[in-house]
């Protein structure tokens, strides 16, 4: 079955502050759309409303995936509907292993109808499971006995998200900044999991300022983010322009844009300032 998901003027504020302006995206299953914009642009915010953040408040418009209106879901029910998100900087999760998390979660998302108290996933099945996965990325057995993210580095964090991406097998990823805070050979390493585990299986959004990650996941869709909404839309290539020419050419294209993005990096310094 080929899903959809689908974003219609979708406009958010926080503290009553605009920060989405009428976002407009439509996402096919198998397909990969990467979405860069300048700072304070508003690419995570929208990642995380469409996750269920409930920092955040939505004044118009909708997100359907498929028949279904994600915006009536809480968090956990957007998960299981076959939304994922991989986090820029993924929560600690001390005493619990991720061998256990994972468990739990991929039992979720297989059963969503699953209630409290009823049985997971047999463990044998799992366990054989999520060894094929690891040797599929790679990974040292021994990182499923850690508990999730404790003391790991920049770049284990976003192996176990990745790890997470495998085993749920969403209908729809949002990769936020996976590539932050790695250095090249990570971030190539990276992108190389995130195709061997089979992009094709789901709709990926990657929120990027680099192409390195879309080495080994171009695209067929390149979105440029900027005052709270996707002015233009293009191909791979567009993302190497980005990358190596930077935004002077889409910030004088769309100055009322410009404007509105200058005004949400005031907001954020103020804040900063304040906090």
């Amino acid at each position: 079955m080929s899903h959809v998901l689908r974003i219609e003027n979708l406009r958010v504020s926080v503290d009553g502050k605009p920060i989405l302006r009428g976002v407009n995206l439509e996402m096919k299953h198998g397909e990969t759309h990467a979405l860069m914009g300048p700072n304070g642009s508003g690419k995570s915010t929208l990642g995380l409303v469409i996750a269920g953040h409930p920092g955040y408040e939505v004044t118009d418009g909708s997100i359907f995936l498929d028949d279904e209106d994600v915006l009536e879901m809480e968090a956990d029910g957007r998960a299981r509907a076959g939304i994922f998100m991989a986090f820029q900087r993924p929560a600690s999760v001390p005493g619990v292993k991720m061998a256990d998390f994972l468990r739990h979660a991929t039992t979720n998302v297989r059963r969503p109808d699953r209630k409290e108290g009823e049985e997971l996933i047999p463990m044998r099945e799992f366990r054989q499971e999520l060894k094929a996965k690891m040797e599929q990325l790679k990974m040292d057995p021994e990182f499923a006995r850690r508990y999730v993210n404790d003391g790991f580095s920049g770049g284990e964090m976003k192996r176990a998200e990745i790890l997470q991406l495998a085993m749920l097998q969403p209908k729809f990823a949002i990769l936020d900044e996976t590539d932050s805070g790695l250095d090249a050979d990570a971030v190539r390493l990276a992108s190389a999991s995130i195709a061997e585990i089979g992009r094709e299986k789901m709709g990926l959004l990657i929120i990027t300022h680099h192409d390195k990650l879309l080495e080994h996941n171009p695209p067929q869709f390149t979105h440029v983010m900027l005052g709270g909404r996707i002015v233009e839309t293009g191909g791979p290539e567009l993302a190497h322009e980005l990358y190596s020419q930077g935004y002077d050419r889409i910030r004088a294209a769309y100055p009322e844009a410009d404007r509105a993005n200058q005004e949400m990096l005031s907001d954020e310094a103020a804040e900063f300032a304040l906090g």
